[in-house]
């Protein structure tokens, strides 16, 4: 088996996540980049996933869910991914803009990889 990864980046969306209090009560900026494990063994379309469809998965679990730990979010999007008949595996980063920058930081970022369990 021939495998690819592909790698789609930037892909913000707004999300209600953080253990801050205040945190949940109005959307914050997040920036997702998928790396995604595909069997793209020839040059066909229908061979790769879909990067509309996991763009939007990634974004839907962001808007839609509510997690307290950046990382369980990683975890959801991951599992999402993963969950595509034409993923093998799926590494998430999930970025928090200024989520620390009282700290000095620019922001935080959680990784997280679900491998296709079929």
């Amino acid at each position: 088996m021939a495998t690819t990864r592909l790698f789609l980046t930037g892909i913000e969306a707004m999300g209600r996540h953080g253990a801050n209090p205040g945190e949940k009560d109005e959307p914050q900026a997040f920036v997702v980049d998928l790396d995604v494990q595909v069997d793209a063994a020839v040059d066909d379309i229908g061979s790769t996933a879909d990067y509309r469809s996991l763009i939007a998965d990634a974004r839907e679990v962001v808007e839609s869910a509510s997690f307290d730990l950046i990382e369980t979010l990683a975890h959801a999007v991951a599992d999402r991914l993963a969950a595509h008949p034409d993923v093998l595996e799926a590494t998430v980063i999930v970025h928090k803009p200024r989520a620390a920058i009282s700290n000095g930081a620019q922001g935080v970022a959680a990784a997280a990889t679900a491998v296709r369990t079929r």
